[in-house]
């Protein structure tokens, strides 16, 4: 079983290795990586760009969520344009690597203050498990950036849409511009040269036994239509 790596030190070979998820030599991967990092003139300059292109031109979507290796690749996820947190993740992870920066997956529990009726209902909790993000090699520190929720995302939920600039760590903020309870951490799970598919789908069916029946649904038209109704309905 995958164990995780330390949380800081230098970089091995598998921080720049490609994998079946984090497929950094795929071709497609290879060019997004390219086209979104290759006008920087500096390291940090090439992080963040890579960062905002995953963040905006992947939506997220926690309604489609499919478990296998070839569903959560980088190339599967920028082909079709949408993702939760884990497959948004690698792909951050894998145009880094295909740049030539280290890069890791790591995971936390969290729990979420801000998700529709139907993600509650389906889950049936707040917490999120192995909620993940990506850990960048920059300038010497390990940096946690957290490309998940997009703009346009983000502009529903009247929430500011999360940066990173390659020079300190990018995680949810613990509470909304109201001052209502955002995003809490429970528990750190670890960061990998890969993601420990089999720990997440253990945690998954014991914790989420409907959580395939979310594909029915449309994430983003329920983020709409429940930030336009008015409080209590």
């Amino acid at each position: 079983m995958k164990e995780p790596l330390p949380r800081s030190g230098a970089p091995a070979a598998g921080d720049l290795a490609p994998t079946a998820i984090i497929d950094a030599d795929h071709p497609e991967v290879l060019a997004f990586a390219r086209a979104h990092a290759g006008h920087g003139t500096t390291l940090r300059e090439r992080v963040a760009m890579l960062y905002l292109a995953v963040r905006d031109r992947i939506a997220y979507d926690p309604y489609r969520v499919q478990l296998s290796a070839t569903a959560l690749s980088a190339s599967r996820t920028l082909a079709q344009g949408y993702g939760w947190c884990v497959p948004k993740a690698a792909l951050l992870a894998a145009v880094c690597r295909a740049s030539g920066i280290p890069a890791r997956v790591g995971y936390v529990d969290v729990r979420n203050h801000l998700s529709t009726r139907r993600l509650r209902e389906f889950l049936k909790t707040d917490v999120y498990y192995w909620h993940s993000y990506t850990a960048i090699h920059v300038d010497g520190r390990w940096l946690k950036a957290t490309p998940a929720f997009d703009a346009t995302l983000c502009g529903k939920i009247g929430l500011a849409p999360l940066e990173f600039d390659g020079t300190a760590d990018s995680i949810f903020h613990a509470f909304d511009p109201q001052g209502k309870r955002h995003m809490e951490y429970v528990r750190y799970r670890g960061e990998f040269d890969d993601v420990p598919l089999g720990r997440i789908v253990e945690t998954y069916e014991a914790h989420y036994p409907a959580l395939m029946e979310l594909a029915r649904g449309e994430f983003l038209r329920d983020v709409g239509e429940e930030s336009a109704a008015p409080p209590g309905a």
